[in-house]
């Protein structure tokens, strides 16, 4: 991967917005492999398609970029709050790319996020526009990047590090189960995956989880019986090969 943009494409624009959606798409259409078939195959639609920026014909993901010079920590703007909330009860999201450069147009973190891991509460409502902007009353959302787990971010550059592929594709397939599960199971599973990632050992107990009962409660203030709940939920992420039990209430971090 060369993490240098091709600047030379924005010559004959002026505008920094079109110079940044130029340069990055550029870069992307040039660097990037689908993490979810290994295919460097990828394509961008035409015409500012409104589903996604580019897709893979191999196994036909679509991907959406967000690019930006400011650092990918907290939240990220993106479109109607209504469609991404429709979008993803449907399953009818894309994976997200977010893509971080510097001034000098060099690419400084890149990463994205599968689309399995968005919920609703990671899509944070904007306020209604004013009543003189041109799209009087339109509400747009943000993403919380800062409410995901970490292996919610599968990082093809981290501060200028370029990710061995076969890592990138294995840390993809890790959690592609969750694309299976509705969206309420979905919702417990990446909870307890980002309370496991939470615990700083790698074997851990049940009472390690349920030291966060109270939280989940408040997260799922229908759920009466969270002891019973996280019990199974770890059973489903043994399942999957997420984590291993080892017996008396213990369990181990696959990695």
């Amino acid at each position: 991967m060369d993490l240098n943009f091709s600047t030379e494409l924005a010559n004959n624009y002026r505008s920094k917005s079109q110079i940044a959606r130029v340069l990055s798409e550029d870069w992307v259409l040039k660097n990037f492999f689908c993490p979810n078939c290994g295919s460097k195959n990828v394509r961008n639609y035409l015409n500012n398609n409104p589903a996604a920026d580019f897709f893979c014909p191999e196994c036909e993901e679509d991907y959406e970029l967000k690019s930006t010079k400011s650092k990918l920590t907290k939240k990220v703007v993106d479109g109607a709050f209504e469609t991404m909330i429709a979008k993803i009860e449907k399953k009818e999201n894309p994976h997200f790319l977010f893509l971080q450069y510097n001034n000098d147009y060099v690419v400084q973190n890149y990463f994205s996020i599968p689309k399995h891991y968005f919920l609703p509460e990671i899509i944070e409502r904007r306020k209604p526009l004013a009543i003189s902007a041109r799209r009087s009353g339109w509400v747009g959302c943000n993403i919380l990047l800062n409410e995901l787990p970490d292996s919610g971010k599968i990082y093809f550059i981290r501060d200028k590090k370029i990710i061995d592929k076969f890592e990138i594709l294995s840390q993809w397939r890790k959690t592609l189960f969750l694309a299976k599960e509705k969206l309420d199971n979905r919702n417990w599973l990446v909870s307890i995956i980002s309370i496991i990632e939470k615990i700083p050992y790698d074997i851990f107990n049940l009472n390690d989880v349920y030291k966060f009962e109270n939280y989940l409660s408040l997260k799922f203030p229908n759920n009466n019986n969270v002891k019973p709940k996280i019990r199974q939920q770890l059973q489903v992420l043994r399942d999957y090969g997420y984590i291993t039990f080892l017996g008396n209430g213990k369990y181990k971090k696959d990695k």
